[in-house]
């Protein structure tokens, strides 16, 4: 079984893309081109995390990121990385699911679902307010350099309805080893009932308000292929403290 530091390594690579605001009425603003980095040293007991963004309204290249002429990033940063935290789990494919450790009063709040698939990686950030409601999504698709992948038709829910089944692997908050076991998802226009629909193949499920007073669940996926869904869940229990986190691959039966 690959360890966590493995599973962050599928992700190294030179990944161009954007970054894009969806409001809390699903309106899409524009779109900011970026270049993200992540590379090792020999002996990869080190990542150097690099990320390059350029203002809205940027022309996007064919592949992501900026266009020819696009000038100097308005924003730009590094950062090293020996070892991950806790608010961040490592899925075998690369997938992973970041987010707050704990719910607090006054405190922002927010959840990362990365899903990583050949040369495309798909990633969506959800962000609530101080006063825990919620506030805005950033869909960030991104294309490794070079490798000509092309994004994801937007999600329907023709491509969503039927009978899914996979495997689904979950970390906990104090027992990082996965447990694996087979799952089934049935979704009906019933299902359907709440879910965002977003470019790219994605979608997500997620409370209006959370509290740490309430368990609650947010959940991000992504279409990968025709007939192919991933799914990252992240669960918090009645106190708001973080609970456990899925990741569940799946075709359509």
């Amino acid at each position: 079984m690959t360890s966590q530091w493995q599973n962050f390594m599928r992700n190294l690579g030179e990944w161009r893309g954007s970054f894009t605001t969806v409001t809390a009425d699903g309106t899409l603003r524009e779109s900011t081109p970026s270049v993200l980095t992540l590379k090792s040293d020999d002996n990869e007991q080190l990542v150097r995390f690099g990320l390059r963004r350029w203002p809205a309204g940027m022309a996007i290249a064919p592949g992501g990121g900026p266009a020819d002429g696009a000038g100097e990033p308005s924003y730009a940063m590094e950062q090293d990385y020996r070892s991950l935290g806790r608010q961040v789990v490592f899925f075998d494919s690369g997938a992973f699911n970041k987010g707050s450790l704990q719910v607090a009063p006054k405190t922002v709040f927010g959840g990362e679902f990365g899903f990583i698939r050949l040369n495309r990686r798909h990633r969506l950030v959800q962000l609530y307010s101080e006063a825990g409601a919620f506030d805005q999504l950033v869909l960030i698709r991104e294309f490794r350099a070079g490798s000509g992948a092309e994004e994801c038709v937007p999600t329907s829910p023709d491509q969503l309805l039927g009978t899914w089944a996979g495997v689904t692997a979950t970390i906990s908050a104090d027992w990082p080893t996965p447990d694996v076991a087979d799952c089934r998802l049935e979704l009906g226009s019933a299902e359907l009932e709440g879910l965002r629909l977003l470019p790219d193949g994605g979608f997500c499920r997620l409370p209006e308000r959370i509290s740490h007073r309430e368990a609650f669940v947010l959940e991000g996926g992504w279409l990968p292929a025709p007939g192919q869904m991933e799914r990252l869940v992240r669960r918090y229990d009645a106190t708001g403290a973080w609970l456990s986190a899925s990741h569940e691959v799946m075709t359509r039966c």
